[in-house]
């Protein structure tokens, strides 16, 4: 049986994870000398490099000291705990990362305890050592009391210690060491971690944890082998979520070199590999011996937290700019979804043209809703709603666990508006550089809306991050925006000199020359009620003229939102409308005499 190691890579996000992949590669040989490689290689994704975090899970490989080693790396963001959940059944052990400076997070808490609970080795890799205001021993403090508060066992309280820079590709094991390489991080795998279980004499049994399509091959499993070999044309069984059986034989295989997927002739147990052969394939299912067609331990996953209605676009503006425009192309397009990421749930509602799609936050909807557009698709979207249980007859919510780091003058504020928004401050610290600490359990839907008012409270220099806690009691009413939406009158074309006009009502979010039609949200009103206004009024014309009357219209920048914005800025009464080229809100009766007599 050939040396094999399995690792993921798990941490909060931007602690370094997918740049200290980079540099195991480069160490390991994976690249030429003179080749020329991008940064953060593992994040292909075009959305990925746009927002700069992780957000599907990757395998690449290496060799070291003669084994074979497997590493997964995974998204650090709460929305895609998915994602993590998925790819630890893959793996033997993880490398925890934790920055140096900001210690153990909302999202370090919620990896590592799936993988305490799966009895998986942990290495503590401390990185981002190269920063000026690191606390190295005040982070391993708080590091070790997470494993304790984790209820881990006397072997997980044992966990080996590496200091590390992913940027300059540097690890040491005491943090006074020098070093100018990778090689002790390597060393400490090769020692610390179990080499990867599964009896080759078994009958053959592997696990779907990731679903990718060809056009050439179809449906493509990723998984581990947990025990027995496997070869190309071998004839298995897929054993489905609901106990159905679909025969099939297997056409291609893949083993993982590098960065690549390379065609192998067979594998073994203890590896990671990808198969073909059946488009019914599905995450969470396994392929077996046909003689021996035992299941393994399906994946689970944490149920979602967050719904959103997707429906089909009927907006004036329909059909200018996309493709793809009718129900059975949301929910064709839906239906793939789901049979890759595992944390999404679809649903259909009582309207044929709606349907509502479950996600884990804002930000993982958001970047469906992204390649969804990119893809030429039309829709729109509901504000979104939290999903609530009963429990012993009573309404139970989610709630979020929130730490967020600000500076001493913005303390106060950030406090009474989270405490508006039913949030329980349990714990404030002092942190470095006039920065302080603040930990809350707040209501999901307390956050909903929030971050864009954050940012603009503590000027841009807060940082909020939250994770899925549990859910409790339903905390009461929790006030919604206290802003109103200035309305289009009318259909045509935004003028400079009405925005110009209207400029002192509000903040506009379109630019003149833009087009608009009735019902349409142009802007963000100062006062509490919606206002109807004429954008599309232009200047008469006469002869008379005077001096200063035609002076340049200076007209602020418009406001423009991101889909996860969006998502949190709309009300329970507007859609948000999501083309290839735009983002539009409206009200959801667009007719302005038809929307009072509604009230």
């Amino acid at each position: 049986m050939s040396k094999i190691k399995n690792i993921g890579i798990i941490a909060h996000v931007d602690h370094g994870k997918t740049t200290l992949v980079d540099a195991m590669l480069k160490y390991a040989g994976v690249f030429r000398e003179n080749q020329k490689v991008i940064e953060r290689v593992m994040d292909s994704n075009e959305l990925e490099r746009e927002k700069g975090i992780t957000i599907f899970s990757k395998i690449a490989s290496f060799t070291y000291g003669g084994y074979k080693v497997n590493i997964v790396d995974t998204p650090g963001h709460a929305d895609f705990g998915g994602e993590v959940q998925r790819i630890l059944k893959m793996v033997d052990a993880v490398l925890l990362l934790v920055d140096a400076h900001e210690g153990p997070m909302p999202q370090t808490r919620y990896v590592l305890k799936k993988s305490l609970e799966l009895g998986l080795k942990v290495i503590v890799v401390i990185n981002k050592i190269d920063r000026s205001n690191i606390n190295v021993h005040k982070v391993l403090d708080g590091i070790f009391d997470l494993f304790v508060e984790l209820e881990a066992d006397d072997s997980q309280l044992d966990f080996p210690v590496i200091y590390a820079s992913s940027k300059e590709g540097v690890a040491k094991e005491e943090i006074e060491e020098e070093s100018v390489s990778l090689k002790p991080l390597l060393e400490a795998i090769i020692k610390h971690i179990p080499d990867t279980r599964g009896d080759t004499s078994a009958p053959f049994r592997f696990l779907v944890s990731a679903i990718e399509y060809d056009s050439y091959v179809g449906k493509i499993g990723t998984g581990k082998i947990h025990e027995g070999v496997v070869k190309k044309g071998d004839s298995v069984i897929l054993i489905e979520k609901d106990s159905g059986i679909v025969n099939f034989n297997i056409t291609k295989i893949y083993s993982y070199c590098g960065l690549q997927k390379t065609e192998v002739e067979s594998a073994q147990a203890g590896d990671i590999i990808s198969i073909a052969g059946t488009d019914s394939i599905d995450v969470g299912e396994t392929v077996a011996d046909k003689k021996n067609p035992r299941p393994l331990p399906v994946i689970e996953i944490d149920s979602p937290t967050l719904a959103v209605e997707f429906r089909v676009n009927d907006s004036p503006f329909a059909g200018r700019e996309g493709q793809y425009l009718t129900s059975r192309h949301l929910w064709d397009r839906l239906q793939k979804e789901i049979q890759t990421n595992v944390s999404i749930r679809v649903e259909k509602t009582s309207a044929p043209d709606s349907f509502k799609v479950k996600g884990r936050g804002e930000l993982q909807l958001a970047v469906l809703i992204e390649n969804m557009r990119r893809e030429g698709y039309e829709l729109q979207l509901s504000k979104p709603r939290v999903i609530y249980r009963q429990k012993n007859n009573q309404r139970h919510e989610p709630i979020e666990h929130t730490i967020i780091d600000v500076k001493d003058i913005h303390v106060g504020c950030v406090i009474g508006k989270l405490n508006l928004r039913k949030g329980q401050m349990v714990n404030m610290s002092t942190g470095s550089s006039g920065y302080r600490r603040l930990e809350f359990y707040i209501p999901s839907r307390g956050l909903l809306g929030y971050r864009n008012e954050f940012i603009t409270d503590t000027k841009g220099t807060g940082v909020l991050n939250h994770i899925f806690y549990k859910y409790e009691p339903y905390r009461g009413e929790i006030e919604g925006r206290n802003k109103g939406a200035l309305i289009s009158l009318d259909n045509g074309e935004a003028s400079a000199y009405a925005l110009y006009k209207l400029s002192d009502r509000g903040v506009f979010f379109i630019d003149p020359g833009e087009k608009v039609y009735a019902g349409m949200i142009i802007g963000a009103a100062n006062r509490e009620a919606d206002l109807v206004v004429n954008v599309c009024k232009t200047k008469k014309l006469t002869n008379v003229r005077a001096a200063g009357s035609d002076e340049a219209l200076n007209l602020a920048p418009a406001q423009k939102f991101t889909i996860e914005q969006g998502l949190e800025y709309i009300g329970k009464d507007e859609f948000m409308e999501v083309t290839p080229e735009h983002i539009r809100f409206r009200k959801k009766i667009l007719d302005h005499t038809a929307r009072k007599s509604a009230k």
